[in-house]
C-alpha cells in the first residue's frame, strides 16, 4: 500500500474498536503515526499491537472526550511524541439508551449528548489551533445516517448526530480559506459492538436491519475506515463541509 501519509500524524478517538480501530489501522498502513484515543483501554491494546506487527508507529492515549481536561491532555501527548498533527478522525461515540422522546431521561440525553457532541466540539477546539498554525490540516467528524434522518426510540442519538452535521459545516466555513477541510462520515449499518448492542445479535433482529439496506447486507468497519483516509488524502481536497454517506444506499431509498 502506499505511504501517502507518510511522516504525517493522526488522531483517532475511540480507536481501540469497531470504525475508530479499523481506521487507526487504515491511517498507520499508509505511514502515518497514530495516536489512538479511548476512555476504555483495550487490556489487549489490539489495535497497538496490530499496528506496530505492520511495522507501524502509535501510542496509546487514554481520553474521556467529554472531558476538556483528557482532550488537552491527548494533545499534549501527541505533540509530546510526534511534535505535530496533519489527521483527526473524532469518532467516539454512544448510542445511549433506546427509549421514546418523552421517555428519555434527562440523564442519558445529557451523556449522549456529552460525548456525541460537545466531544466532537471539544476535539475541534483543541485540534484546530495547531492546525491553523501549521497551515494545513484535515478533520473527519463521525456523525451517522442517524445525522441525516430520524430513528424513533433514539431521542438523544439522533439529536446529537444531526448536530455533529451543523457543527461540522460551520467549522468547515470558519476554515475554507485557512487551509484546514473539515468534513463528516454518515455509517449506516456497520458491523460493530454497537449494532451488536442494539440487535443484541439476534438474528432475526440482525435480518431486519440488512434488510433496509439496499446492498443487502451490514457495512464493515474497514468501509468506512477507506472513506475517512480518502477525505484526509489529497486526492478529496476540494472536498469540505461534507456529509459523506457510508451506507450502502440506506438514504437514497
Amino acid at each position: 500500500m502506499e505511504k501517502i501519509f507518510e511522516n504525517k500524524v493522526a488522531i483517532v478517538t475511540g480507536g481501540s474498536f469497531g470504525i475508530g480501530q479499523a481506521t487507526a489501522l487504515a491511517f498507520a498502513r499508509r505511514g502515518a503515526k497514530v495516536v489512538v484515543a479511548d476512555w476504555i483501554e483495550d487490556n489487549e491494546q489490539a489495535t497497538l499491537r496490530q499496528i506496530k506487527a505492520e511495522g507501524g508507529e502509535a501510542l496509546f492515549v487514554k481520553c474521556d472526550v467529554s472531558n476538556a481536561g483528557d482532550i488537552t491532555d491527548m494533545i499534549d501527548k501527541t505533540f509530546s511524541a510526534y511534535g505535530r498533527l496533519d489527521f483527526a478522525f473524532n469518532n467516539a461515540g454512544i448510542e445511549g439508551v433506546s427509549a421514546l422522546t418523552h421517555e428519555c431521561t434527562q440523564d442519558n440525553w445529557e451523556r449522549t449528548l456529552a460525548i456525541n457532541l460537545t466531544g466532537i466540539w471539544l476535539c475541534m477546539k483543541h485540534e484546530l489551533p495547531h492546525m491553523l498554525k501549521q497551515g494545513k490540516g484535515v478533520i473527519v467528524n463521525c456523525a451517522s445516517i442517524a445525522g441525516l434522518i430520524g430513528f424513533p426510540g433514539l431521542p438523544a442519538y439522533v439529536a446529537s448526530k444531526h448536530a455533529v452535521v451543523g457543527l461540522t459545516k460551520t467549522a468547515a466555513l470558519e476554515n475554507a480559506k485557512l487551509g484546514v477541510r473539515i468534513n463528516a462520515v454518515c455509517p449506516g449499518v456497520i458491523r460493530t459492538s454497537m449494532v451488536d448492542r442494539i440487535t443484541g445479535k439476534d438474528k432475526v433482529a440482525e435480518q431486519q436491519f440488512i434488510s433496509m439496506e439496499p446492498v443487502g447486507r451490514m457495512g464493515e468497519p474497514a468501509e468506512v475506515a477507506e472513506a475517512v483516509v480518502w477525505l484526509c488524502s489529497d486526492a478529496a481536497s476540494f472536498v469540505t463541509g461534507h456529509a459523506m454517506p457510508v451506507d450502502g444506499g440506506w438514504t437514497a431509498s
